[in-house]
Formats: structure tokens, sequence, C-alpha cells
């Protein structure tokens, strides 16, 4: 297992050539946390940014008469916002995670667990809040987060053979990421999406699968087991399995999809024998995306 302090400098190593992440904060009101780092966006705030026109349904207190006065036209002055958006990142770290079908690739685990630190790293360098999911760990801003990340996501590898996010914790409003394989049964990922779309919780989820669980490149007798252990399957022609196996891939990446439409998500699928720069770069656009 990677120490803290190595994980840490290869999350941002990944991050550093691309631009601070700004997380979303669309629904300000109900969901922010107040930060120092403007946004460039009209909202709560001390800093001036701008004059705008005043429109219909604009209250006069919020007119500024003295530059009205100027015109004959009315403005109202508007503050740049300096909310922090909190994020929560979840890592599965199932025993199925364990698993890599070439010494030459890193396990889904080691690869989940540098790319949401990365983008942790990303986050709090725009002054985001970023925490981890089921560890204990709320959203905090700064560097000695990231360390307490990193020594999270450092630790032991789980038991179970497959992880479950859970959706409780997460304020209203706010932005997550999910990192797993999925590869479990996908009950309790449906229900933690549609808890988090009953309080307007948007974000992206990244399958991480290794090539040889999407080529399926087995023949012959073979022994499947869970990383876990507590399933075994064996055949004398493992090639007769590969249509229906990648069927079934198929069909689970369509519904993770589906779900993600339906919940206002994102889904993208990670290779682990691809370099961790797309991924990145795919959830930091992902993330700006989310309204």
């Amino acid at each position: 297992m990677s120490d803290p302090a190595t994980l840490r400098a290869r999350a941002e190593g990944l991050a550093e050539a691309l631009p601070p992440l700004l997380a979303d904060a669309e629904h300000l009101a109900q969901a922010v946390i107040l930060g120092e780092h403007g946004r460039r966006r009209a909202g709560l705030g001390d800093e001036f940014w701008q004059y705008r026109p005043a429109h219909a349904g604009d209250e006069a207190r919020m007119i500024d008469w003295r530059r009205s006065a100027r015109s004959d036209a009315h403005f109202v002055r508007e503050k740049e916002w300096q909310a922090a958006q909190s994020v929560l990142i979840w890592v599965d770290d199932s025993a199925s995670m364990g698993f890599s079908g070439d010494k030459t690739h890193p396990t889904k685990a080691e690869r989940a667990r540098v790319l949401a630190l990365a983008v942790a790293v990303l986050l709090t360098r725009g002054g985001e809040r970023v925490g981890l999911s089921g560890t204990g760990l709320p959203p905090r801003r700064g560097p000695l987060q990231l360390l307490r990340m990193a020594e999270v996501l450092s630790g032991a590898q789980g038991t179970a053979d497959y992880g479950a996010p859970d959706a409780r914790g997460m304020a209203p409003h706010s932005r997550a990421v999910f990192l797993s394989d999925f590869l479990g049964d996908l009950a309790p990922v449906e229900k933690a999406l549609t808890e988090a779309a009953d309080r307007d919780i948007k974000g992206a989820l990244v399958q991480v699968l290794d090539p040889a669980e999407e080529a399926f490149p087995y023949d012959g007798r073979t022994i499947f087991e869970s990383m876990g252990g507590s399933l075994r399957h064996e055949t004398l022609k493992a090639g007769d399995l590969r249509g229906r196996y990648l069927a079934r891939l198929a069909e689970r990446k369509a519904r993770l999809a589906d779900l993600a439409r339906a919940t206002g998500w994102h889904y993208s699928t990670h290779h682990t024998g691809e370099g961790a720069q797309g991924a990145l770069l795919w959830l930091y656009r992902a993330l700006e995306r989310v309204r």
C-alpha cells in the first residue's frame, strides 16, 4: 500500500496540468459554506463585481440609486459569489477493487484513490471544501485536509466482496463523486443516487475497470473466484462464457448511464490500462457541467 506522502505526490502530479477545479454551486442559497475565494458570479459576498440593468421582479432595495441617477435606467449593484461548495468523494474500498489482470497495471483501488485525491487537489486549489464519504472525514479546505484524505485512502482494503455508496451525510444541493467498479448489486447504487437526487445532490460516477474485465481474455479450463473468496466458479470452456459476460457487462453499463441521466449525474468508464489524466480531465469537465 502506498504511504500517504507518495499517494499525495502522485495525485498532485496528475492534477498539475489542469486548471483549478471550481465545483459548481448553482444552488447557493440552501447549500453553501462561505469561503474566501470570489467566483466572478453574482451572489453573496463583500467584493463589488458589476452593475447590471434592473429586471422585472428586482426589489427596490437592490437598486443602486447613485449609479441609476447617471442614466435613464435603473441598475443593480452585484457582488462576487464567495461561496465554497461542499464536495464529498466516495471511493470503493471493497475487495473487488484490489484486482489487476496485469502486473504492469495498477489495481482498480490504486487508480481510484489517486483519481480521488487528484480531484481533491483541484477542488482545494479553487477554495472548495472536500471530504470522503463513509469515512467520518467531513468536507474541509486546505493542505491539511489533503493529508488527512491521503492517510484515509492509504488505509487497509475492505473485506466485503463489493462496495456500495452511501448518500447519508451529504448536504442538500452539494456535489459528489463516486469511484468504483460497480460490479456488485446495483440496488444500493440506485438507492444512493435516488436519495441524492431527492436532496438535489449531483455529481459524477466513474466506473474503474481492469482491461481484462472488459475483454474477458479467458479460454479453456478456468477457475473464477471473487477477490473476497466468497464466490467461486470453475469451467472447462471459459471461452463459451465470453459472449454472455460481455452482454451482461454492457447491460450494467447501460443501467448505470440511465441512472446517472435520471438523477442529473454524469457517468464514465475508466480502464486501469490507460493513463489517469484522461479520467481526471473528464471529471473536471463533468463537475463543471453539473448544475
